[in-house]
């Protein structure tokens, strides 16, 4: 049966380092697979050519990952805790209650950036057991903002993306205003490094690694 699956990033990329390859492992074995991007760039902290191939970026990497649709909430980016709690549920919400997932990907709540910790909660609030067809909530992990944050991310579930870690690496090299060189946790060599101590972690050549939320069974 297939299922819905609804990520839901602060930033364009997030939803690439945090769970691409399963992404891509969803959408190529026949399941839909949404994309919600809460935040966005703006004048004049980013320059126009910037933001105006942000959203290039974001469709080039869909295409690569297989994403059916992406919703963009156009909040600012870095700039989530001037926007009232309710307002940010409410846009989350939206999309919830759109694509209706089966299963929903969140940032961990102990990042660095606090666009993270906040989406998680606004997530968690639209994810409550009432009215939804949510069985499972994941979360995933962000590339130099959940290992510099000041909490544990202790993973109890792994993705097995040995066969997809090339496509979630070509969905990154998307996003060539955010890599960096090695050995930033950015850089392409370092998201293969994470992938494969996630893998060794599970016994697997390379993976994803998540927190299990709540699972329906």
């Amino acid at each position: 049966m297939n299922k819905k699956i609804l990520v839901i990033a602060p930033h364009p990329d997030d939803e690439v380092l945090g769970c691409g390859g399963t992404i891509k492992k969803y959408a190529a074995a026949g399941h839909e697979v949404f994309l919600g991007v809460v935040t966005k760039a703006y004048a004049p902290d980013w320059s126009e050519d910037f933001i105006k191939n942000r959203k290039k970026e974001v469709a080039q990497a869909n295409k690569i990952l297989g994403i059916k649709e992406t919703f963009f909430l156009e909040l600012p980016t870095v700039k989530l805790d001037t926007v009232p709690q309710k307002e940010l549920n409410d846009k989350i919400g939206e999309i919830i209650n759109k694509v209706k997932p089966d299963i929903l990907f969140l940032p961990f709540y102990g990042d660095l950036n606090q666009d993270h910790r906040l989406v998680f909660e606004a997530g968690l609030v639209c994810a409550r057991p009432y009215k939804n067809s949510i069985k499972k909530i994941f979360v995933y992990e962000t590339s130099s903002e959940t290992e510099w944050g000041t909490r544990q991310f202790w993973p109890v579930a792994y993705m097995d993306i040995t066969e997809t870690l090339k496509d979630k690496l070509g969905a990154m090299a998307c996003y060539a205003s955010e890599l960096k060189d090695f050995p930033h946790p950015r850089s392409l060599e370092g998201i293969t490094v994470l992938a494969k101590k996630r893998g060794t972690e599970a016994g697997l050549v390379a993976a994803e690694a998540f927190i299990i939320i709540r699972e329906i069974l």
